[in-house]
């Protein structure tokens, strides 16, 4: 912000003519003292030209003060009259520290084309009144705490871009009766990759609004249960692990998520890593552990796994596991998946991960890998 026009800023000149006249000299008298001519003094003792820190030194010698004295009239005098900054650029600055702002522009989700709207986009995209309810960022007089407060910015700007995209999304009401019966539709998909491209069809059908969104640089995560106005579920993933035993696993947990109503009161940002995946973990919340064992029985019963784990192990030959997952009617790579966390074996029968996202990406509203979605702000 540009100083106070009120108070006056001579020029530094303006004090060298005083210390001059202090000592009785004449600006000759200073040019012998300094070693200059009097042609070299003129625009400084105007005002037209600034003294460099070489300067600075010279002078401090010959009027036997600190250098930094002189240093710093100069730049009292270049601040003062220095443009005043876009105050878009103090805006930027505290977003930027909060959110990945300039990553959110890159991809589309906010226009900064107009600066002075950016507080707008911003309140709009996070469906809030104005810029201290925005989650994680406090400005003066702002609350402190938000149900976001033990998540990464990455993750919260990710949900409501997730929300973003699906609020227009047009789906009848939502049935949990619907979502229930349809489990057993989903399970049928289970054998061939490109079959996932029938999951939107599906969840709409049941009231369910599903997108996938990219996530952000640093930002692991692998989808999220969220409502509209706590009667309207969304399912958002990120494909984050573009592998078919992933997708289907971490689609059937947030199914069960929006099952028992999970996500209303705060949202379960779900990175399904090996850790995370294990029903019997208790550092997880009930619900995420209630949710793991859902995806697990679903992409392969667990009674039937636990069996043949047990009679196979520590000998599970390729033959076998293509044999199991033709009995269990799923694609080999939904038992490799489990086969892979349970041994702790990530690089076994890799070849059967076959990814996925071309197929989804194809048939759900889809934004990242290149494409946007109209941000609407």
């Amino acid at each position: 912000m540009k100083p106070d026009s009120t108070i006056p800023v001579e020029p530094p000149g303006t004090f060298i003519k005083e210390e001059i006249d202090a000592r009785g000299w004449t600006q000759r008298d200073l040019a012998y003292v300094l070693g200059k001519t009097e042609q070299d003094l003129s625009p400084i003792l105007s005002g037209r030209r600034a003294i460099t820190p070489d300067m600075a030194r010279l002078l401090g010698d010959a009027f036997d003060v600190p250098a930094d004295f002189f240093a710093n009239l100069q730049k009292q005098f270049d601040l003062h009259n220095a443009k005043a900054p876009d105050p878009a650029i103090r805006l930027r600055g505290q977003l930027q520290a909060a959110f990945p702002v300039r990553e959110m522009v890159r991809r589309g989700w906010l226009n900064d084309e107009d600066p002075s709207l950016l507080a707008l986009q911003f309140e709009r995209f996070f469906e809030v009144a104005n810029l201290n309810e925005v989650p994680k960022i406090v400005f003066a007089g702002a609350a402190k705490k938000t149900r976001y407060d033990d998540d990464l910015p990455g993750h919260v700007a990710w949900l409501y871009r997730v929300r973003q995209i699906a609020r227009p999304i047009s789906v009848p009401e939502f049935s949990s009766d619907r979502l229930y019966n349809a489990i057993k539709k989903l399970r049928a998909l289970l054998i061939e990759p490109q079959e996932v491209r029938r999951v939107p069809s599906i969840l709409m059908e049941c009231g369910v609004r599903f997108v996938v969104v990219e996530s952000l640089p640093n930002a692991k995560i692998d989808g999220v249960c969220t409502w509209l106005n706590d009667e309207a579920p969304i399912i958002g993933m990120s494909t984050f692990y573009d592998r078919l035993d992933n997708f289907w696993f971490v689609l059937r947990h947030e199914i069960e998520h929006v099952l028992n109503g999970d996500g209303k009161e705060r949202e379960f940002f779900d990175n399904l890593d090996s850790d995370a995946a294990d029903p019997n973990n208790p550092n997880i919340p009930a619900e995420e552990r209630r949710a793991n064992v859902a995806g697990a029985d679903f992409c392969v019963t667990t009674a039937k796994m636990d069996s043949f784990f047990q009679r196979k192990n520590p000998y599970f030959y390729e033959k076998d596991v293509v044999a199991f997952a033709g009995l269990m009617g799923v694609h080999p790579a939904l038992v490799v998946g489990q086969l892979q966390h349970r041994m702790k074996r990530y690089n076994y029968l890799k070849k059967y991960q076959v990814p996925v996202r071309q197929y989804i990406t194809a048939a759900a509203i889809s934004d990242g890998w290149g494409a946007v979605v109209p941000a609407n702000l």
